[in-house]
């Protein structure tokens, strides 16, 4: 059996990957981790809620079972209790210093929530982990937001996946939820890089082409154990 593990699914990018991973046949279930559920019903689909700076602590298997009486899910449970599922963990998981309303609450969730997510994918057996970085990542930066960022890839890699791949997409093109006047005066100014096909890892980037770069990274057999990902790279991974 082949599962998904997913955080961070209402984001721009994270609707776009559960999109690819429900779609496509290549995974028996997606599980999906966040505050809250989604609108969202599939045959595929495994959603569970809580508040995730605690999830090692959470009883996932009652949670799991709590979304059907019926028992329908107790092969899924088993197999991951079991460790004889193949288990891939994906994670869009980010804010703004805005919505999150400081610096501290920015690096709790782009920091913190993402590392206690990786830390339970590992410890319920994911073999990889895909992480939705940003271009400029750099934990030594003197940019807050790269910084963090930065941070955050190097503990992921104290976690010693199987395989941890670090996405780096430039500016994300697609229907936010929220409106970001920064990034529509740079989606103006660097948009024509995207018509005129200039500047690969700098210019702007569709969610959809992440999300399909993750799930196509995701399948397939890597060569080394850490990799880094760049906007580029993503667009022709997409096609």
């Amino acid at each position: 059996m082949k599962i998904a593990l997913i955080s961070g699914t209402s984001g721009l990018v994270g609707m776009q990957l559960l999109h690819q991973l429900l779609q496509g046949k290549e995974y028996d279930y997606v599980l999906s981790v966040g505050r809250r559920k989604l609108a969202l019903k599939h045959e595929k689909l495994v959603q569970i809620d809580g508040d995730l700076s605690k999830i090692n602590s959470w009883d996932w298997q009652e949670k799991v079972n709590a979304q059907s009486l019926g028992g329908a899910y107790h092969g899924l449970i088993e197999t991951i209790s079991t460790k004889t599922a193949e288990i891939h963990a994906f994670s869009s998981l980010g804010t703004t210093i805005k919505v999150a309303g400081s610096k501290e609450q920015f690096y709790a969730i782009d920091h913190d929530l993402v590392i206690e997510f990786a830390r339970w994918a590992k410890k319920i057996g994911a073999s990889k982990f895909l992480y939705v970085s940003a271009l400029g990542a750099d934990s030594k930066s003197s940019v807050f937001y790269n910084k963090v960022k930065g941070e955050t890839e190097n503990d992921l890699k104290s976690i010693q996946f199987g395989y941890l791949g670090l996405f780096r997409p430039s500016l994300l093109l697609g229907n936010r939820s929220e409106f970001r006047f920064g990034e529509l005066v740079a989606t103006i100014f660097m948009k024509p890089l995207v018509w005129l096909k200039l500047a690969k890892n700098i210019r702007p980037i569709y969610d959809y082409q992440v999300a399909k770069a993750l799930v196509k990274k995701a399948l397939a057999t890597n060569s080394s154990a850490v990799e880094v990902v760049l906007s580029g790279q993503m667009q022709d991974l997409s096609k």
